[in-house]
């Protein structure tokens, strides 16, 4: 089982809490899965689906160079593949085949939904893509109401499940960075950072953390 080393765990965690929304979840007209590495991501729309939280799913998601290996026919087309082998109904899923990052996953199926009465999503993401996905859907999405969900796990559950700690621990230390950076770009809405988490980060990125940061 991979483990965190114990002089990055405090950090890790608290990069791992400040990610998650704990959205308090109610019936909306849509789930929208965002593409990925993490099946989990699926399967949490399956489960949710089950649970009547919504009639209809979306997945959206092409590839990236971290999920083409994984997910040779695009993220959406698997996690379609998954939910059904989960018993969701085919003509319940919709796919958006295009979408390279968060905010085409937002606009590419704003459009696809087009001709859809949606007043409401829920977002379906990697755990620490919560608050990202969130900021990025309420400043590209304003007129819907946006809850966010996970697959729910702790932290050692989930890098067990994943299997590389080095990952988790640079998407985390990217996904803390886009929240400041994507809003000043004009990407998403802003986000308040708490001097915990900028100092958290701080500490991953001097410890070499860096392969997932924006320039």
């Amino acid at each position: 089982m991979p483990e965190i080393a114990p002089r990055l765990r405090d950090d890790v965690e608290t990069l791992w809490n400040y990610h998650q929304l704990h959205h308090e979840l109610r019936p909306a007209d849509v789930g929208i899965g965002l593409g990925s590495h993490d099946l989990g991501v699926a399967t949490c729309a399956a489960e949710l689906y089950h649970r009547k939280l919504f009639p209809l799913i979306v997945f959206t998601g092409a590839n990236a160079p971290t999920t083409v290996e994984r997910f040779p026919r695009g993220e959406a087309v698997h996690y379609r593949e998954h939910a059904l082998a989960l018993g969701v109904p085919d003509d319940v899923i919709l796919i958006e085949t295009e979408a390279r990052n968060t905010g085409e996953n937002i606009t590419l199926t704003q459009k696809l939904l087009a001709h859809h009465d949606i007043r409401d999503a829920i977002l379906i993401t990697r755990p620490y893509q919560q608050r990202r996905a969130y900021a990025t859907a309420r400043k590209l999405w304003p007129e819907i109401d946006i809850r966010c969900a996970s697959k729910p796990m702790p932290l050692d559950e989930y890098v067990n499940e994943i299997g590389d700690v080095e990952r988790v621990i640079t998407m985390l230390v990217g996904d803390t960075q886009r929240i400041r950076v994507y809003a000043e770009r004009g990407f998403a809405v802003p986000q308040d950072v708490p001097p915990q988490v900028e100092n958290a980060y701080e500490r991953l990125v001097d410890a070499g953390y860096t392969s997932r940061l924006v320039h």
